[in-house]
């Protein structure tokens, strides 16, 4: 083993889990990168609950996200979303699931930074386009170009992720399990074989 300077053996690489940051895993990414589909997967491979908080919102709500922006229009929406954040980051050992417009409002970023590792599942446009381009539940989608609307969202959301999250990795099922193997979730963990 070669001596580190100042004549200290050197350190051998680490093989121990990374723990999460209070037991959570937030995932954030743009609509179509995943966050729903691998977070369920990564939750049962964490030992942690699942939470997507769209779909909390529109349990509280009583009502689909495309008829809370019809109502509120975008910025209602982004209200209840923060509350609804805000909430669901105090929890403990989950893995949530953020809507793709959650890293918007600076509250929200803080909020699943100091609660959570937060992991950004990166995908381009084009691809995003060709996991979401049948979904109607998508309201900023609903438009004449969303191809050109993803490519926008991506433009603005981009630095935002990246900025909020501990971890970008391709949102690809092998990349994102490869990257989850190096976590703790201070539970009990399930061997995946």
């Amino acid at each position: 083993m070669s001596d580190a300077p100042g004549g200290e053996p050197a350190a051998l690489p680490s093989v121990a889990p990374v723990p999460l940051r209070r037991g959570n895993l937030f995932l954030v990414g743009l609509p179509g990168a995943g966050k729903t589909t691998l977070g369920r997967q990564l939750a049962r491979r964490l030992n942690l609950r699942f939470v997507d908080a769209d779909t909390e919102l529109e349990r509280r709500l009583g009502v689909s996200i495309p008829t809370i922006f019809e109502i509120e229009g975008e910025a209602g929406f982004r209200d209840r979303e923060e509350a609804t954040i805000d909430d669901l980051t105090r929890l403990s050992a989950i893995l949530l699931s953020t809507g793709g417009g959650a890293v918007l409002r600076p509250d929200n970023r803080e909020r699943l930074r100091r609660n959570g590792t937060v992991v950004y599942l990166h995908a381009e446009p084009s691809t995003l386009w060709s996991r979401v381009r049948h979904n109607r539940n998508r309201p900023l989608l609903q438009t004449a170009d969303p191809l050109a609307r993803l490519a926008e969202l991506y433009a603005q959301r981009d630095v935002l992720y990246r900025e909020t999250a501990d971890h970008v990795v391709e949102s690809e099922r092998s990349e994102v399990m490869r990257l989850v193997r190096t976590f703790e979730s201070g539970h009990e963990t399930r061997d995946e074989r």
